[in-house]
């Protein structure tokens, strides 16, 4: 088929990723036009296209909707079935992945436990610097809901997150999450990401430690 257009607005995360993967599965449009209407959407859509073999053209911005135009690229390409979430893994990353345990460290808060958070502040901190310590286990962090304020300019542990991601340590941060703060303009770390990266990496995972 040649083009196919998906109309994405409205939906919430990951909704728009899924649609897109649904139609790329059953069709295989040469192109593929999808509307969405909020930043972190059209960024996951984008990187899964991407990650589809498809080449993005042009994303066209009429108030705020987002129509992300994508030329699938050697019409014979093929999904990559390797990549267990939307982004393709670097070659350290599937190296990483082949020769460790695959521990991934899910963080929904800013702060480790309750009752005074200045004192959850430094655990978590303190947790973080210690982090290194699980050697080359340590595939990757996702930040959720409040998590995400860990990631943003002037975060108390921002250097700590840094010299992770430095080692090779994947860091997911959610979208939805950094939109409904106000933060999506003060992301410093890691990868905008969706729902479907969050459930595909707990299910890809050989360990997973909540915080």
């Amino acid at each position: 088929m040649a083009e196919i257009e998906l109309d994405c607005q409205g939906l919430p995360c990951p909704q728009p990723v899924l649609q897109s993967k649904k139609t790329i599965e059953s069709q295989q449009p040469e192109t593929l036009l999808v509307t969405v209407d909020n930043e972190p959407a059209q960024h996951n859509v984008t990187r899964f296209l991407e990650s589809q073999g498809y080449q993005i053209e042009a994303v066209e911005q009429n108030g705020a909707a987002r129509c992300i135009k994508a030329l699938r690229q050697g019409f014979q390409q093929t999904p990559q079935e390797t990549c267990p979430v939307c982004a393709p893994m670097t070659e350290a990353e599937i190296k990483h992945v082949a020769e460790n345990e695959q521990q991934l460290v899910l963080i929904t808060s800013s702060c480790i436990g309750q009752g005074d958070d200045e004192l959850g502040g430094g655990l978590m901190k303190n947790f973080l610097a210690t982090l290194p310590e699980m050697g080359r286990d340590l595939w990757r962090l996702i930040l959720l809901n409040a998590g995400v304020k860990l990631a943003v300019q002037d975060s108390p542990v921002l250097e700590e997150l840094l010299a992770l991601q430095s080692q090779g340590i994947s860091i997911l941060v959610c979208g939805t999450c950094l939109e409904h703060f106000g933060l999506l303009d003060h992301k410093q770390v890691g990868e905008t990401t969706n729902m479907l990266d969050v459930v595909t990496s707990l299910q890809t995972a050989s360990k997973v430690i909540k915080v």
